[in-house]
């Protein structure tokens, strides 16, 4: 027996408009009011509506295909963001093509050689270190986003998240806790993102007046190993340190192993908070204080934006903002609790 296929005229009666309707939410090519946008893309979903990207592609001239440069597939913070550039695309005509960088511009420009060699349509990329000119020339040929770097000239297809206010946060949110030496794991130096929550650490540290004690900061790089690394460095250079600030969550890992190892408690003895948010930090022993980047989102508007400019309307990539995710691995310094005890008893009378 033959499986039915569903059209583009089912999509339309289920939803209760036209074809044409059903055309413009798909290919974004027409502002649909939310109601029936929302109508059709719930249709969409239940009916498991597929377009025929060969027909749609025949017919446009276009391979119906987004290129991809992340930088690692196997990260979660990446593949947090893939999914959410899956999802964006998630109804259209497109289908996203993934190739990774690794963090080298010798394999970044042979991972753009290939997507554009596919071809694709246009180009979604995530961070790395192609130079500006390289892929301003390149947005002269499709359509190009950039994620989490600046492209000077092309303002309007960038997103970017306010790296020195998110590590701002994380190290504010340890300073209001009474600790006053606070260790910081780096990312790479050669890193945007490691470079401004590196700033970010050290304007937190100036705004309360305290100094800058570069005993305290050791480089990483972005990976578990590095931050277990960083703290047997911490403790062989003998600077105290009651809390640590890490530059990603997953070099907060390798912090707590081997804050873990060393007999030394979180967040009794040491606190510990990372950035990014991933979705395993919440289940971490103990879960993870830590200052989310909207991962997801930024994927599912980078997306968006390439279909709005495949169609020729301006990319509109909202702000998105960090937030510190407040969990188990922070506590208040001993030297404070200790105060607030003595307070209590002054107060309240002997116990």
């Amino acid at each position: 027996m033959t499986e039915s296929v569903i059209t583009l005229e089912d999509v339309a009666r289920a939803a209760g408009v036209s074809p044409s309707t059903v055309s413009r939410v798909l290919n974004g090519s027409a502002k649909v009011a939310a109601p029936k946008h929302d109508t059709v893309m719930r249709v969409v979903r239940e009916l498991g509506y597929r377009p025929n990207p060969i027909a749609q592609g025949l017919a446009s001239g276009r391979s119906m295909s987004i290129g991809v440069l992340t930088q690692d597939i196997t990260s979660p913070f990446y593949g947090d963001m893939l999914h959410g550039i899956e999802e964006g695309l998630y109804g259209s005509p497109y289908h996203p093509v993934f190739a990774s960088g690794h963090w080298h511009v010798e394999d970044e420009t042979s991972a753009l050689h290939t997507l554009l060699n596919r071809p694709v349509d246009a180009l979604i990329v995530l961070g790395g270190h192609t130079p500006d000119a390289s892929l301003l020339a390149l947005a002269g040929r499709v359509p190009v986003i950039a994620v989490g770097r600046r492209l000077h000239g092309h303002d309007l297809a960038c997103l970017n998240i306010d790296n020195v206010s998110g590590a701002h946060q994380g190290v504010q949110h340890l300073l209001d806790l009474g600790h006053t030496h606070i260790a910081h794991i780096a990312g790479p130096s050669a890193h945007r993102d490691a470079r401004d929550r590196l700033d970010g650490y050290r304007r937190a540290l100036q705004n309360a007046g305290l100094p800058i004690n570069d005993q305290l900061i050791v480089e990483g790089d972005f990976m578990e190993p590095s931050g277990l690394l960083a703290v047997e460095t911490l403790i062989t250079r003998g600077a105290p340190f009651t809390a640590i600030f890490a530059a990603n969550d997953q070099m907060a890992y390798g912090a707590r192993l081997a804050l873990f190892r060393r007999g030394i408690r979180v967040p009794e003895d040491v606190s510990l908070v990372g950035f990014d948010g991933l979705p395993g930090s919440a289940f971490t022993t103990p879960p993870l204080t830590t200052v989310r980047q909207p991962t997801f989102e930024m994927g599912r508007a980078a997306a968006q934006a390439a279909l709005n400019a495949l169609n020729g309307n301006a990319p509109h990539l909202p702000r998105l903002a960090t937030e510190l995710v407040v969990r188990e691995s922070t506590a208040l310094h001993r030297a404070r609790t200790a105060r607030r005890a003595r307070k209590t008893v002054t107060v309240g009378g002997a116990p």
